[in-house]
């Protein structure tokens, strides 16, 4: 009876196993795919988008202030106990009525008006003209800073595709090696039986098995933790299971001399070109300041149209001239906001000195580590042969009894070891490219060829 509820359970628990599997989505991934996905869903883009709007909108905002102000009022009022005293000149001062003196003056009790104002800009000391070079640069600026953080989300991307590509590398070889183990725990266990091997060295084979479990443990841990953060960059299920395409790592790669990416650096590299544009704002800010210390000249018309019973009538009372404003504070307060704006200019020009001696550093230290992950590949490459050639002469040695337990499970280790560096390195290379790429401007356009 004990044993049927123990059969029960297990067969539970193995029903659940499978509808947790079966829930699992598997999916395909190419490197093209996980990048499409990364834009798609980055929201440093989403925030760099609303940037541009908001860029775009203050362009227009400077660029509509060349259109003519328009303004249209009027009201009603009701007076109340109103006295009218006309002026006319006729040298009556009861009003200049018929009556003279005794003539009642009119009782006013309401009036309306009306008055349509349109003025024109036509001097304004180039604040218009500066405000809308300045507003055009800073769009710039904001469409260059997308242009940089969409080829950093690239890069993080695919950053993130070689580690689960690593994550899946060294549980692959591992479970490999591990069978591996097995088989020889397996071997030596017949052979300690037969009394054929001394019961120490196939607890050193136990015991190496036993390592290899473990470090498949936490190989499988790394991968789980690399699929989930995969799926949450780019937007998926975090019960899907993704697989890499294990082709994209082997591409090779164009080599150039470290002189030739410094200048594609300085010649494509976006953020230090919405510097340059901001730069370029700041210059137009100090004249847009300078701008307040003219008057400002402008073109003026109206129209007014007022009705006051048992008074006055005025209709089609048109008006053209030409208006002059001028704010004297502006001689004794403008100096500070043409100082604060040098100085956001001259803060300008040397942020984007320091940035190209960064950038310069940035593409030795990227192109170094390109070559130094180039060397390791062909390095790895000879340790490889050099491991197998190695088990091969170790593995025959001790079939002839010419080499210890410990001989052999030192050379399969090595032989594992020499595998898995050579995997990753071919990866970590991947990535050292790439990253190269991203530092000289030019990572999306390589993607795209």
């Amino acid at each position: 009876m004990k044993n049927k509820k123990t059969w029960v359970l297990l067969l539970f628990v193995l029903l659940l196993s499978g509808l947790r599997m079966e829930a699992q989505e598997k999916k395909q991934l190419t490197l093209q795919e996980a990048i499409d996905l990364s834009l798609k869903n980055s929201k440093q883009l989403q925030i760099n988008s609303e940037k541009i709007k908001e860029a775009t909108a203050a362009l227009k905002e400077a660029e509509e202030k060349r259109l003519p102000d328009a303004s249209v009022s009027g009201a009603y009022m009701r007076l109340f106990g109103s006295k009218v005293d006309l002026k006319t000149g006729s040298g009556n001062p009861g009003g200049g009525g018929p009556g003279g003196n005794n003539s009642k003056p009119p009782s006013v009790s309401q009036a309306i008006y009306g008055i349509a104002n349109v003025s024109f800009p036509v001097f304004t000391g180039g604040r218009i003209k500066y405000g809308i070079e300045s507003s055009r640069y800073l769009e710039q600026a904001a469409l260059l800073d997308a242009a940089n953080d969409k080829e950093g989300v690239i890069q993080n991307t695919i950053e993130a595709y070689a580690n689960l590509f690593k994550a899946m590398s060294s549980v692959k070889l591992i479970q490999d090696n591990l069978k591996q183990s097995q088989q020889r725990e397996k071997d030596f266990s017949n052979l300690e039986k037969n009394g054929l091997l001394a019961r120490n060295d196939l607890l050193k084979a136990q015991l190496q098995t036993s390592n290899v479990e473990l470090n498949l443990l936490d190989a499988q841990n790394n991968l789980q933790m690399a699929n989930l953060n995969m799926d949450l960059m780019l937007g998926l299920s975090t019960d899907t299971q993704l697989e890499t395409d294990t082709t994209v790592i082997e591409k090779k790669e164009k080599g150039l001399a470290l002189q030739d990416y410094v200048q594609t650096a300085f010649t494509n590299r976006k953020d230090l070109m919405a510097v340059d544009y901001r730069k370029k704002a700041a210059d137009d800010a100090i004249r847009i300041t300078k701008g307040q210390m003219y008057p400002a000249v402008s073109l003026t018309g109206g129209y007014i149209a007022a009705d006051i019973p048992k008074l006055v009538t005025i209709t089609n009372a048109t008006n053209v001239g030409v208006g002059l404003s001028y704010s004297l504070g502006s001689l004794w307060k403008t100096r500070s906001k043409i100082e604060q704006a040098e100085a956001k200019a001259k803060e300008a020009e040397l942020t984007k000195s320091l940035m190209s001696d960064n950038l310069q550093l940035q593409v030795n230290k990227s192109y170094l580590t390109f070559l130094s992950s180039r060397k390791k590949i062909d390095v790895y490459a000879k340790a490889v042969e050099q491991a197998d050639e190695n088990f091969k002469i170790v593995r025959n040695k001790f079939d002839n009894s010419l080499a210890t337990t410990t001989d052999l499970l030192e050379a399969d280790v090595a032989q594992f070891q020499a595998m898995l560096s050579y995997t990753l390195a071919k990866a970590d290379a991947f990535v050292a490219y790439h990253k190269l790429l991203q530092i000289t401007g030019t990572l999306s356009e390589e993607l795209n060829k």
